[in-house]
């Protein structure tokens, strides 16, 4: 796991000269083929974007459709003013979206499934949102 600053070139060549590089906030790379010096050659198993209200529409279309194309296993996007998350698992070139946040045992129908947000590329692992979202 990475933090900000760390570049990631998502489309990886051969000389590793990609100049399609982005920073995400957080990064997951189980391929450790992947890192170099410069940072992630390729697609990371995970991003994670925290929004602010600077970079939200750009991590909710532009990043979202760059992280799609390069083949990230899995793009969530943290929104502290919800507090949610967004969570996207790739499967089969296509994004499948879920939506957690703090269940309010009050609300009928409920807005979320779960406050514990499953992370598939590390498999057994739930990330508890009240830890986060205090």
């Amino acid at each position: 796991m990475f933090t900000a600053p760390f570049g990631v070139r998502l489309y990886p060549k051969d000389d590793r000269s990609d100049d399609m590089v982005v920073e995400p906030d957080i990064v997951v790379v189980c391929d450790f083929s992947k890192l170099d010096e410069r940072g992630c050659n390729g697609a990371p198993d995970m991003v994670i974007e925290i929004l602010s209200p600077s970079t939200a529409q750009k991590d909710r279309f532009l990043k979202f459709n760059r992280y799609l194309e390069a083949g990230v296993r899995e793009y969530w996007i943290v929104d502290p003013d919800a507090p949610s998350v967004q969570v996207y698992t790739l499967d089969r070139g296509r994004f499948i979206a879920g939506a957690y946040g703090i269940v309010d045992p009050e609300d009928e129908p409920a807005e979320y499934t779960s406050d514990k947000a499953p992370v598939s590329v590390l498999p057994g692992l739930e990330i508890d949102l009240k830890t986060i979202f205090p």
